[in-house]
């Protein structure tokens, strides 16, 4: 049963995403059909229009033939090239072989070098304009011969090939901006995801690799540290599925059944459930304030708990430490995140440089740190943990730093962010 309904959820999908493929491909023709009947109302004024009485009236084999010089419009898109050759041969056979009423634009040629501007390679560009050069005072000679008329022309032909490069220059800028908003987007979704993973599975695994000791010495304890990787487990569980909800894209109905919600990134509120989860894995964590407190952008809310939430991560992981501090300042228009700890400190990096320290955590049974407070096993090489948190401090206009703590013991990481200049006190900020 299980494995059917993947199977209905994966055509469903499919079936979308197919239908969407559909429309994409579709709604460009529409367009395009949609621009061939306004340039064919365009063409069809003279005709309804009344001739002078010294020229013959307008003939239905006239305007066919007109019709099927707009005709080609039509795939505009697809070759715009070979449409520009279809359009110059029946404009000349209109011309040559039926006096039909003319026109005061050429409507089909000038969309046609819009087009060719806008989508074809040089080379078409380039025999694009040669073709002009020889057709535009050819068509001038068969008509009125006069050089206002080829002066005319020339400049509405030049005028919508400048168009169309103008708008092949604006797609294009609009195509890297696109690009450069996607790998922001890449950027930012790789952090989040880091830095809930790493966040869980740093203490899911100093709580497992506690499990056994404290089954041992404590077993009181050990039920302890299960609920806690349970927890952990479940609570990094729910941010990845808001996470991924927003990634996913609905359907007409508003969304496929069972996509996860869309809610909101963790902010202050949940910085105390945040700070419970590292102290129940042993390690003692202070928290406070300073400054008058008030409420923050989501945005710059949901920053300040990432920041906390991969600064303490790293101490599990790498500091040794029997305490951290985390500490937020307000002052008039920015904000100080201080996470210090009294661990080893900053270590020696594989590069010869100053990093977090990469070796274990070891449980002890004298160095006073309670059960539950295993050894983390760090990654063989450097992480993107404060990468990451430079990376969110400077997209809010903000610092980051990091290096030895007060005195030059443990480690600290510091980050200002700007916010908004103070107003009331916010109420029901923890302290």
């Amino acid at each position: 049963m299980r494995g059917e309904a993947r199977g209905a959820v994966h055509r469903g999908v499919r079936r979308r995403w197919e239908r969407g493929r559909a429309l994409a491909a579709a709604r460009p023709l529409v367009l395009d059909i949609g621009l061939a009947l306004l340039v064919q109302a365009a063409m069809t004024m003279p005709f309804v229009v009344p001739r002078p009485p010294e020229l013959e009236p307008a003939s239905w084999p006239a305007y066919g033939l007109s019709t099927l010089t707009v005709l080609p419009l039509v795939w505009r898109r697809r070759a715009p090239f070979a449409v520009l050759l279809a359009v110059l041969a029946t404009s000349a056979l209109y011309r040559l072989t039926l006096d039909g009423p003319g026109q005061p634009l050429p409507y089909t040629g000038l969309v046609i070098v819009h087009t060719v501007a806008a989508q074809s390679s040089a080379l078409k560009r380039l025999a694009t304009g040669l073709l002009l050069l020889v057709a535009v005072p050819v068509g001038v000679w068969l008509n009125s011969r006069s050089l206002r008329e080829l002066t005319f022309s020339f400049f509405v032909f030049a005028a919508a090939y400048v168009f169309g490069r103008l708008t092949d220059a604006r797609r294009r800028a609009q195509r890297v901006e696109a690009e450069r908003a996607a790998a922001r987007e890449r950027a930012r979704i790789a952090r989040e995801m880091h830095d809930i993973l790493s966040h869980a599975v740093s203490l899911m695994i100093v709580q497992a690799e506690a499990g056994p000791v404290a089954v041992r010495t404590a077993p009181e304890r050990a039920e302890a540290a299960f609920d806690a990787i349970s927890a952990t487990g479940r609570d990094a569980m729910v941010q990845l599925r808001q996470m991924l909800g927003v990634l996913r894209e609905g359907d007409e109905e508003g969304g496929m059944a069972g996509a996860a919600p869309r809610e909101p990134q963790p902010g202050l509120d949940e910085l105390p459930a945040l700070l419970d989860r590292i102290r129940a894995g042993g390690l003692r964590v202070e928290y406070g304030t300073r400054g008058r407190a008030r409420p923050l952008p989501e945005a710059t809310a949901a920053t300040v708990f990432r920041i906390v939430q991969e600064a303490l991560t790293n101490t599990v992981r790498h500091a040794a430490a029997r305490t951290a501090t985390v500490r937020l300042t307000y002052g008039k228009r920015d904000l100080d995140i201080e996470v210090t700890d009294d661990g080893r400190g900053p270590q020696a990096a594989p590069g010869g440089g100053q990093g977090r320290g990469h070796g274990r955590v070891e449980t002890g049974s004298g160095g006073g740190r309670g059960p539950g407070y295993g050894r983390a096993e760090a990654g063989s090489g450097g992480g993107h943990g404060l990468v990451g948190i430079r990376e969110r401090a400077a997209a809010h206009g903000g610092t980051a730093e990091a290096g030895p703590g007060p005195d030059g013991q443990g480690f600290r990481v510091r980050v200002r962010v700007p916010v908004a200049p103070a107003a009331e006190p916010a109420a029901g900020v923890p302290r």
